[in-house]
């Protein structure tokens, strides 16, 4: 506890900067998993190869991923991008199929409903089919935020500081308290992503709290 208290600024830059890493892909990786996932719901020859294939992006090695990006970017391997790059990869491989499922659960007389009151595909996309797919799609962030805190910290060990520095730092000096330290942040930080997505889903689907209290 002492040193928790003697280190407090420390342990809080690190995680300013650790909820940045995780944080940000997270969201970029939904920007991108969205037209994805309608591309592989919208047409079945697109869905095999836009879900194996993003799918497969998840079996990558992170250290490697973190090692081989700065020689295809161009970067430093200290420089934070790599990072950002690797995480958005990630939460790209796990929403491409959460939101291709997503639409695919919107029954179909949902849709040619829309399509009678005169919604064109785009306007039928954005008006009907993604509110509706909300709270799948929420579940599947909930899941990559989690893993994206998680697969953040490796990324200590080329040196990017973050959480994952109290994990080094704590076994190279053979001294637990930057260990423990470490995951109780890296909990506490999952927690915090998962209460604001619960928090902003529930604010997206009002119809939901109205259907339980009816």
């Amino acid at each position: 506890m002492d040193w928790v208290t003697s280190h407090v600024d420390d342990v809080w830059e690190l995680l300013v900067t650790h909820a940045y890493l995780a944080g940000v892909p997270l969201l970029v990786g939904l920007l991108i998993a969205l037209p994805l996932g309608w591309l592989a719901r919208r047409f079945s020859w697109a869905y095999p190869p836009l879900i194996i294939g993003t799918g497969l992006l998840y079996t990558l090695p992170s250290l490697a991923v973190f090692i081989l990006l700065p020689g295809i970017l161009g970067t430093r391997i200290l420089d934070p991008t790599n990072v950002l790059v690797a995480m958005t990869i990630y939460t790209v491989a796990l929403l491409v199929r959460t939101v291709a499922d997503g639409l695919g659960a919107i029954p179909d007389d949902v849709r040619l409903a829309a399509n009678a009151m005169g919604y064109r595909p785009i306007r039928r996309l954005l008006g009907v089919e993604l509110p509706l797919a909300v709270p799948v799609i929420s579940a599947g962030l909930r899941v990559a935020a989690v893993s994206n805190v998680s697969i953040v910290s490796v990324a200590a060990i080329i040196g990017v500081a973050q959480l994952g520095s109290l994990f080094t730092d704590g076994f190279n000096r053979d001294f637990f308290p930057p260990i423990i330290t470490g995951i109780v942040a890296c909990g506490v930080l999952s927690l915090l992503f998962d209460i604001v997505i619960v928090v902003v889903t529930r604010l997206l689907t009002p119809w939901t709290r109205a259907r339980a209290a009816s």
